[in-house]
């Protein structure tokens, strides 16, 4: 079968085209804005496909996958319609083909979701589980974003954003899951959300296709997540335990069940990450110490916190962080390792909720851990940002970020962004601006 995927380049899609060819389909896509870590999966996995979304590039498919960031308009889209072509969403056709007869753990929750699903992926293969997943990030103890195994057990991120323009529910609710963590929940996705109370009602939910025997592991005392399991609870639950962060000489470590984590993660938002993983690994049969083990050989995900480049002055992190409380527990973990060395924040304000101002007054404290601060203009900004930050902090392009970092002699810099922010990791080593 030839399966055509719009959009095919977003984390989903391209970890859902790797799924497709495993199953021994014909897979093309097209996507505009192409940027690492998918382009780099998709151009080794030999699938192929095309810039931009012009009819012309349209091929004759047997079904057409459309991601949520196509609309009316589009001129495929269109195309697509006009012909009575048969389509899908990605999350349907995942649920229809592959995830109706697996043990599926789904993570759900406004951060983490990416690496807690990498870590519980990790841990059922380390346990000899042999794993299917599909997660947002490609996972460096594997080296891809998405695989297909027999294995009855299923690892998925479970994304709360739309389906596709004709499917406006979260994508999670097509996922049959029976394990459920759910990390954390706060208001983001203002462009399909128009409050907290929206996502949650997606988050009970999801809550309502897990079956009694299934499991929610979630985090104690969080308000949030609280009021979606009192709109109705019709599984087990399983509360995180109190756990205490120590610095260790290989990063942090955790003590859970009488087991130990020691690895090299920052931050109490991965100690909370990893606790999900166990109890969810604990869920299907994973034994705490087998568990524990694993997570200390866990080498993390790209884009969270990954060391593009280091020198004895010098270390350049690419990180995903691009809502204030990711921004604030990334930079908090790392300023406890580093200790009094200089961070240096590079910032891009990508999402469609930080573009609106949402989280305009907590974001100024989300960089209270910033030594200095820079931060990318959004070409769509409706909020005046020049209110929050000095004009000094506040730049037009990637290239004039690029002038003023070859200024500072020695630090920490993290950039961080939810997208390809202008190719700027390049733009740093042809300039050479750490060397």
């Amino acid at each position: 079968m030839h399966i055509h995927i719009l959009g095919i380049a977003g984390t989903f899609m391209g970890s859902l085209a790797l799924i497709a060819k495993q199953m021994g389909h014909q897979v093309t896509g097209m996507d505009q804005g192409v940027y690492p870590p998918m382009s780099i999966q998709l151009n080794e996995q030999n699938i192929n496909y095309t810039q931009g979304y012009s009819v012309d590039d349209l091929p004759l498919a047997d079904v057409y996958i459309i991601g949520n960031a196509l609309s009316r308009g589009n001129e495929c889209v269109e195309e697509i319609l006009s012909r009575q072509y048969t389509y899908t969403s990605g999350a349907q056709w995942l649920s229809d083909n592959v995830l109706h007869n697996k043990w599926v753990l789904s993570v759900a929750g406004t951060h983490g979701k990416t690496t807690t699903a990498s870590m519980l992926a990790w841990i059922l293969e380390d346990a000899g589980y042999n794993p299917s997943f599909l997660i947002g990030g490609v996972v460096e103890n594997f080296g891809v974003s998405s695989r297909l195994t027999d294995s009855n057990f299923f690892v998925i991120e479970a994304d709360e954003y739309d389906t596709a323009f004709f499917d406006k529910r979260s994508k999670f609710v097509h996922y049959h899951t029976k394990t459920l963590v759910l990390n954390n929940l706060e208001f983001d996705h203002a462009d399909i959300f128009d409050s907290l109370k929206d996502i949650q009602k997606q988050c009970h939910h999801l809550l309502r296709t897990v079956p009694k025997e299934g499991l929610i592991v979630h985090p104690k005392n969080n308000k949030n997540i609280d009021q979606v399991i009192a709109m109705g609870l019709y599984s087990e639950q399983q509360t995180l335990p109190n756990a205490t962060l120590s610095i260790s000489e290989k990063g942090t470590s955790f003590k859970v069940e009488g087991e130990t984590v020691d690895w090299h993660l920052l931050g109490q938002h991965n100690m909370q990450n990893g606790l999900c993983a166990i109890y969810a690994a604990h869920h299907v049969g994973v034994p705490f110490s087998v568990a524990c083990k694993a997570l200390n050989n866990f080498q993390g995900v790209k884009r969270r916190l990954e060391v593009k480049y280091q020198t004895q002055a010098i270390t350049l992190y690419d990180d995903f962080a691009h809502h204030p409380s990711a921004i604030q527990t990334t930079l908090k973990g790392l300023r406890k390792k580093i200790g009094d060395d200089k961070i240096i924040a590079i910032l891009e304000l990508r999402s469609n909720t930080m573009k609106a101002g949402i989280h305009q007054q907590s974001l100024v404290a989300a960089l209270s851990e910033a030594d200095q601060i820079f931060i990318l203009k959004p070409d769509t900004q409706i909020w005046d940002i020049g209110t929050l930050f000095d004009e000094s902090m506040l730049f037009n392009s990637v290239d004039e970020i690029v002038e003023e970092l070859a200024k500072i002699p020695h630090g920490h810099f993290v950039v961080m962004s939810n997208g390809g922010f202008d190719d700027i990791f390049n733009k740093i080593t042809f300039k050479e601006t750490f060397v």
